[in-house]
C-alpha cells in the first residue's frame, strides 16, 4: 500500500515530502478553499495557483476536483485543471450520472480520472465499468452513520481481485490509524491522510523511550 497525502496545505506537502514517503496527493474544493481565506477574486482561479504550485513542489499525481456538478461544466472545469500539468493532475469527479458522462468524454481524450465520494460496493462496480482511474472510498463518514467503514474496503477489494479490475483503491476520509492498518490488511493499492496522521503512524511510546535510553547510556561514556 502506497500514502497520499490529503492536503492542499504548501508547508505541510512540502514537510512530508522531505520523508521520501509520498506517492501522491489528494486535494477537494472544501481543503483548497482552507488555503484562499480572504481572496477578492475568483475562487477558482486562485485554487489552480495553489494547484500550480504544489506541481511545483512535488512530481506526484495529485487528485483536484471541478467544483460543478453538470456534465459539460464537470468537464470545462477538469480540462482547466488538467492544463496546469496533464501529467500529474488527475480529474477527481464525485460519481453520479453526470460525472460518468463527464469521465467518459475525460478518458477519451486519454486525461487520467477518479471518481470520489464512494460509499458503497455498488457504486464501486460502476466506476470499475467505466474503467476510471481511481476510485475514493470514504471509510470515516461511513463510520459517522454507524457503518464500519474499512468493511466497504474489505469488499472492494475482495471484487476487484476477483475480476482482475485494474481501477486502483485510494482510502479516503481517513480519521485513525486504525483505518490505516485496516485498508492495509485488506489490500487497498493507496490511503490518503491527513497530514497529522503521518507522524501518528511514525510514533511509538516504546521508540521515544529507546532512543532517550541510548542518548543517556551514551552520555554516562563521555562523563
Amino acid at each position: 500500500m502506497k500514502l497520499f497525502l490529503d492536503s492542499a496545505n504548501i508547508e505541510e506537502i512540502k514537510n512530508i515530502k522531505e520523508l521520501g514517503i509520498l506517492n501522491g496527493i489528494t486535494t477537494n474544493p472544501t481543503l483548497l478553499a482552507k488555503q484562499l481565506l480572504n481572496i477578492t477574486s475568483d475562487p477558482f482561479k486562485e485554487s489552480k495557483k495553489v494547484l500550480e504550485e504544489i506541481c511545483k513542489i512535488i512530481d506526484v499525481e495529485i487528485l483536484a476536483e471541478p467544483v460543478s456538478t453538470e456534465y459539460k461544466k464537470i468537464v470545462e472545469e477538469s480540462l482547466q485543471l488538467l492544463k496546469i500539468s496533464p501529467k500529474q493532475i488527475v480529474a477527481k469527479i464525485p460519481l453520479t450520472s453526470e460525472g460518468l458522462k463527464a469521465v467518459k468524454e475525460l478518458k477519451q481524450k486519454n486525461f487520467k480520472t477518479a471518481f470520489t465520494l464512494i460509499f458503497s460496493l455498488n457504486q464501486a462496480l460502476i466506476a470499475a465499468m467505466a474503467e476510471v482511474d481511481y476510485i475514493c472510498p470514504f471509510v470515516g463518514r461511513l463510520d459517522d452513520i454507524g457503518q464500519i467503514g474499512t468493511d466497504l474496503i474489505k469488499e472492494i477489494m475482495q471484487v476487484y481481485k476477483l475480476y482482475n479490475v485494474k481501477t486502483k483503491v485510494i482510502v479516503a476520509s481517513v480519521r485513525n490509524v486504525e483505518h490505516i492498518k485496516k485498508s492495509a490488511q485488506y489490500g487497498a493499492d493507496f490511503v490518503t491522510v491527513p497530514y497529522k496522521l503521518i507522524y501518528e503512524m511514525l510514533s511509538h511510546e516504546l521508540t521515544t523511550k529507546g532512543i532517550q535510553k541510548f542518548i543517556d547510556d551514551w552520555n554516562k561514556v563521555l562523563i
